[in-house]
């Protein structure tokens, strides 16, 4: 089993535990914050399932039907999860906003509170791992899952903060206030989950970065000149071509050597490449 089903088997059992502890001591204390919390929850090992899914069907290896493998499932899981993380900040929203206008009285606020310093502390952890597991595999689905739970830790201790003050200041409406604070961030995290899914999708090219390294390479390399480069990400495989402008005089088997090593240099990078190069005789850019 790779880690990265690890991790999501790790979280789906995480996120049912604070499931079951979220919604018994949310019903009982009349909580919105917490039956929320008990919600996103839900959303939480839906995602973690649905991640497990996509992780299994992108490592599958390339065929003939897939000639660059599934790996864009992964790009795909990130999208709908930050569509789904969306749709939890905007019902967290309007059950606030209802409590607000209509208002309702806390029970068990004791239990509530130990409830999300345990769910804080759990949820941490989780964050720990799947953090690792993210920069050891450079798995966009892990990345999306962690900076989920990421939010859950945030949410958590707003909740945590409303109960201790609503505990001491019997203020009941700071449970929905902070609910919808939470909601909006939820929301607003979500943005940026959504758009890195969507743009991979869009095949956009690497990083700025990543594209500076591998110009470095190039112009370094005994070429005349090189266009046509594009690059885009599938999964965590990252894919490159290249026109690479040689001496018409020049041996096949030298301009070959040449673009192996190229290619070894790109490969040397971070990430898993796929690497095509073109060997021009001159230079025909923009024929």
């Amino acid at each position: 089993m790779t880690i990265q089903k690890k991790a999501t088997i790790i979280s789906s059992l995480v996120a049912s535990l604070l499931i079951c502890v979220k919604f018994i001591v949310g019903i009982l204390s009349g909580s919105v914050a917490i039956l929320a919390s008990a919600i996103d929850s839900l959303l939480d090992l839906c995602i973690s399932l649905f991640n497990l899914y996509a992780i299994t069907k992108s490592e599958q290896p390339a065929n003939s039907s897939f000639n660059y493998g599934k790996g864009k499932i992964e790009s795909l899981a990130a999208v709908i999860e930050g569509s789904i993380i969306s749709a939890s900040g905007a019902f967290i929203l309007y059950e606030s906003f209802k409590k607000l206008i209509l208002g309702s009285e806390l029970n068990y606020l004791t239990y509530s509170v130990w409830v999300m310093v345990f769910s804080i502390i759990i949820t941490t952890l989780l964050v720990l791992y799947l953090n690792f597991v993210a920069k050891k595999s450079n798995n966009l689905v892990i990345k999306s899952d962690a900076l989920h739970y990421k939010t859950d830790i945030l949410s958590n201790l707003a909740v945590l903060v409303a109960l201790v003050m609503i505990y001491f200041t019997g203020f009941n409406e700071l449970d929905a206030l902070f609910g919808i604070g939470i909601g909006i961030y939820i929301i607003y995290s979500a943005w940026t989950l959504l758009k890195s899914g969507v743009l991979i999708l869009l095949d956009r090219a690497l990083d700025a970065n990543i594209i500076q390294s591998i110009e470095k390479i190039l112009n370094s390399a005994p070429i005349n000149s090189y266009h046509d480069l594009k690059t885009r990400q599938s999964g965590e495989t990252y894919f490159l071509e290249v026109h690479l402008v040689f001496n018409a005089e020049i041996s096949l088997l030298e301009a070959h050597d040449i673009a192996d090593s190229i290619e070894k240099q790109i490969k040397a990078l971070e990430g898993s490449w796929i690497v095509i190069t073109h060997l021009d005789p001159e230079d025909d850019e923009g024929r």
